[in-house]
């Protein structure tokens, strides 16, 4: 017993350990921004690509990573995730310049999606019942305890190493999570796979480049550019073009019919809510922080751990939870308690209420995040597990790129309107462009206290917004989820009947 045991546990470590890296390669770069904006004199669209080129080729093609996962062999996709993940990252602390920069990172951001996908279709071929939710729960607190501890490691490594510290240590992260996985995982595949749905990945990848593309470069253009209308048309068309694709073709990346099952979408709003309530403050604080505050990185990451630390513990106490409560019922009320926090934070007069705030909104966002990986895999049939990982993590890593680029692009805006007085539109949109990202070198003649302030303004607003959203997902994720789960199992078993009609 003991030793068919052990190399699922140690699978799981393996499994973990990748899971460890891939938010320390988020978060990073976050608190990075600034000194690699330093390093090679970047502009604010350019440093906008160091995040986005690893969140764009990560989210569109998680689905395809799941589907070969699914083909292919969940190990075999794991091991050469993880190694080109960890070459790309060796490779990035040595980046020449800031192309190469961005190259490397969508390479990275290519091999994380096939690690992630095959890692969290392999867990659910290891385990069953409970004890799959607690290695799911597991899991989500791994990637918590990445979002905890980045910023703080980050800044470390900065203040030591400089930026490119960051690259050689989650390098070598990677590296030991493929000693634990090589000896020891299972291999399992679909044996009903047939092949890859290659128009769907076109389709796909296409609809969030030309979206996210759009976003991102709207506040330099403006929203009236033809470049902008262009992009944006050329996502609708992929749109389109992906739910004819994917509806006709025999065995689509994403089974459309799926989308019948309420507990399906609501699982899908899931991550959703945590990006426009977490994900974007993990990249925005320590900008803010760092570059427009004058904090150090070290003490940044100091301070983003009372945002950060709560999803060390809660989302396992939310696990347990469970044996007594509904899962639907928990995560709305995290997304509530989420909502109380981002408002509270918008309105603080200290920096002790700034941190009961914050710890407020992580422990409220920790709920769904410790349950949302094991609710994923629950709503599609086992030997569809690829699938619905894939899905679920591309809605996941999908909405943290566009929610980056979304917040990011009105807090341009909000900063803008609070500098307008004295100076023209297009030159407070500028300056606003270069706060957003922390840069204080381009910013021309207006005092610092006037930047500040102005800044603080527009985040306020902002947080305001974001409270509204995640109150609205609150609602949305009850009705969706909130159910008995009997009724939830006969719907369950109703949908996948359906969907497994010819």
């Amino acid at each position: 017993m003991i030793t068919s045991i052990r190399p699922a546990r140690v699978t799981l470590a393996a499994i973990c350990l990748a899971a460890l890296v891939l938010p320390l390669s988020f978060t990073g770069g976050a608190v990075a921004t600034p000194s690699i904006g330093r390093a090679f004199a970047a502009t604010p669209t350019q440093l906008a690509w160091v995040t986005n080129a690893f969140m764009l080729s990560f989210g569109s093609l998680l689905m395809a990573a799941g589907t070969f996962a699914d083909l292919y062999g969940r190990k075999r996709l794991f091991i050469s995730g993880m190694s080109v993940f960890a070459g790309a990252s060796l490779l990035l602390a040595g980046a020449p310049d800031l192309v190469w920069l961005d190259l490397l990172r969508g390479v990275q951001g290519i091999a994380a999606a096939a690690a992630l996908a095959s890692g969290s279709a392999a867990l659910a071929q290891e385990f069953e019942g409970h004890a799959r939710t607690q290695a799911f729960s597991l899991l989500g607190t791994t990637f918590g305890v990445g979002l905890a501890f980045g910023p703080l490691l980050s800044g470390l490594l900065i203040e030591t190493l400089g930026w490119r510290g960051i690259f050689l240590f989650t390098g070598l992260l990677a590296v030991v999570s493929l000693v634990f996985a090589v000896p020891n995982m299972r291999e399992s595949r679909n044996p009903q796979a047939q092949r890859l749905d290659t128009l769907g990945v076109m389709t796909f990848s296409g609809l969030l480049i030309a979206f996210t593309t759009a976003v991102i470069l709207a506040p330099g253009y403006g929203w009236d550019n033809w470049t902008i209308h262009t992009l944006l048309g050329v996502s609708i068309v992929c749109a389109m073009a992906f739910v004819l694709v994917e509806t006709r073709t025999q065995q689509p990346m994403l089974e459309l019919r799926m989308f019948r099952l309420p507990r399906f979408v609501g699982v899908q709003i899931l991550p959703i809510g945590t990006c426009y309530g977490y994900i974007v403050l993990i990249v925005l604080l320590p900008i803010r922080l760092i570059g427009v505050e004058g904090a150090s990185p070290f003490q940044a990451g100091i301070t983003m751990l009372a945002l950060t630390a709560p999803m060390l513990i809660v989302p396992l106490i939310a696990a347990s939870l469970t044996r007594w409560l509904h899962a639907g019922s928990l995560c709305a009320l995290g997304f509530v308690m989420a909502a109380a926090g981002l408002a509270w934070m918008s309105n603080v007069n200290t920096h002790g209420q700034l941190i009961a705030a914050m710890l407020l909104t992580g422990a409220g966002t920790a709920i769904p995040w410790g349950l949302m990986d094991g609710m994923a895999i629950s709503v599609a049939p086992k030997e569809r597990a690829g699938m619905a990982a894939g899905v679920f993590n591309t809605t996941r890593v999908a909405s943290e790129g566009v929610a980056l680029a979304i917040t990011m692009a009105v807090l341009s805006a909000l900063v803008a309107r609070h500098l307008s007085a004295g100076t023209t539109a297009s030159a407070a949109s500028n300056i606003a462009q270069h706060l957003v990202i922390g840069d204080l070198q381009h910013v021309g003649q207006i005092p610092l206290a006037q930047l500040r302030t102005a800044y603080a303004s527009g985040f306020n607003t902002l947080l305001q917004l974001l409270a509204a959203f995640t109150l609205i997902t609150a609602v949305i994720v009850y009705l969706f989820l909130g159910r008995q789960p009997a009724a939830a199992a006969a719907t369950h078993k109703e949908c996948v009947t359906t969907s497994r009609a010819p």
